[in-house]
């Protein structure tokens, strides 16, 4: 890892500081975070003044009063907005998981919509050249995963601008599950994919503007001209709902905060034959196969893992794995947020799958490898391995990402 943050500032690349304001509208109503929209709006767009700007953003990018930013900037004289770039998904979210909208004019304000999803490198720099931006912002609500692609989005992004010599600036917005320290295992680099571009853990426990400044002093070969537009008033022990943003599902399996909080740990199941509950109203929460009864979750329960209680559940999703079939396994129950370890969780429940259905198995592609970053997860459990020894064979590689990580946080 290359560059410090000392020598990043030193570069250029730096936290955009606003203008302490008289109290905002969030702050009347009680909430005192302002994201980084609301203080870019509230500084009057100062940091994008006199360039032609293009977003980067998706149905998450809202205002408190679930405005889009896009729809609220092409609205407004300060901003010279003239194009809009959508991730997975797409900008107005019509896409299930896999796909994107295309390159099409965005009805609501005629601005063209071009589309980056698994884009990079040149090819996507030479859309940013053609869509006559000298500015790409990104505002777009994580989740805190590592394999949750709207980070390498962002990294994607960054990395093309800084070839087609644009401007970046990110808009920051809360990890909903905390800014904890970090955890899980950290990727190993010949695992690189579109889960995970480069080696940073499992559950990051950052933010977008935290993690746009990690890849820019560690990852990029050369850093991006960039600004951060931080939150005012984040915690970094606090979950989403004391934010008092509203939550917009971020993909069409993220319905709610609840799933987020679970999600570092049991998307693991996407690669497994197990249905990871894609097709149901619990995504995440709800995990099982044909073939599963209860004592999977007396298996679980006897863990005793903190913060969590497992319930024998049936269900018949409506999509995906075992599509309009009922089946057996467990729902996740958080009782403690605080206390509860998502990742550590996944890997128990790993375990204890294959223990009780003699059906288990991982997906033929080992796309288990490209989730956990690399081939350990996997043969330790084929080998008979506890969660706890699973766990314990990450903790130095983990450490090591600590470390590098404290230098790009951004909040106490």
């Amino acid at each position: 890892m290359r560059m410090s943050r000392r020598t990043l500032l030193a570069a250029g690349t730096a936290a955009t500081a606003l203008t302490p304001l008289a109290a905002t509208v969030a702050e009347q109503r009680g909430h005192s975070l302002r994201t980084g929209f609301e203080r870019l709006q509230a500084d009057g767009y100062a940091t994008l003044g006199g360039r032609r700007i293009g977003i980067v953003t998706n149905p998450t990018g809202i205002t408190r009063d679930v405005r889009h930013i896009v729809d609220v900037m092409h609205a407004d004289d300060r901003v010279n907005l003239v194009a809009v770039f959508g991730p997975e998904h797409g900008f107005r979210g019509t896409a299930q998981a896999g796909g994107s909208e295309g390159r099409y004019d965005d009805p609501a304000t005629g601005l063209p919509v071009y589309d980056t999803y698994l884009k990079s490198g040149q090819p996507l720099a030479d859309i940013f050249t053609a869509s006559g931006v000298d500015t790409v912002v990104f505002d777009i609500q994580d989740v805190g995963a590592r394999f949750y692609t709207y980070i390498w989005t962002l990294y994607d992004c960054m990395e093309a601008a800084q070839l087609a010599g644009k401007h970046f600036v990110v808009l920051d917005r809360p990890n909903p599950v905390t800014g904890r320290a970090a955890q899980g295992p950290v990727l190993h680099k010949e695992f690189a994919s579109f889960v995970g571009r480069q080696p940073i853990a499992q559950a990051h426990g950052m933010t977008v503007a935290e993690l746009a400044r990690l890849f820019n002093g560690e990852f990029l070969a050369a850093p991006v001209a960039l600004d951060t537009v931080l939150m005012s008033g984040w915690k970094r022990s606090e979950f989403y709902d004391a934010s008092g943003l509203p939550w917009v599902p971020p993909s069409p399996n993220m319905p709610t905060a609840d799933t987020a909080l679970v999600y570092s740990g049991t998307c693991l199941f996407e690669g497994t034959n197990l249905s990871e509950g894609r097709g149901t109203t619990r995504p995440f929460e709800l995990l099982g196969a044909d073939g599963i009864d209860g004592h999977w979750a007396l298996e679980a329960g006897r863990l005793g893992l903190p913060g969590v209680h497992f319930r024998e559940a049936y269900f018949a999703p409506t999509f995906s794995k075992f599509q309009g079939k009922t089946i057996g396994g467990v729902q996740i129950h958080v009782h403690d947020r605080a206390a509860y370890d998502p990742v550590r969780t996944g890997i128990a429940l790993l375990v204890t799958a294959k223990k009780v259905w003699s059906g288990f198995a991982w997906r033929s592609d080992n796309w288990i490898d490209k989730l956990t970053g690399s081939t350990q997860v996997r043969t330790m459990i084929d080998a008979g391995a506890t969660a706890d020894e699973v766990v314990a064979a990450w903790q130095d590689e983990l450490k090591a990402f600590q470390r590098v990580r404290k230098e790009y946080l951004l909040y106490g």
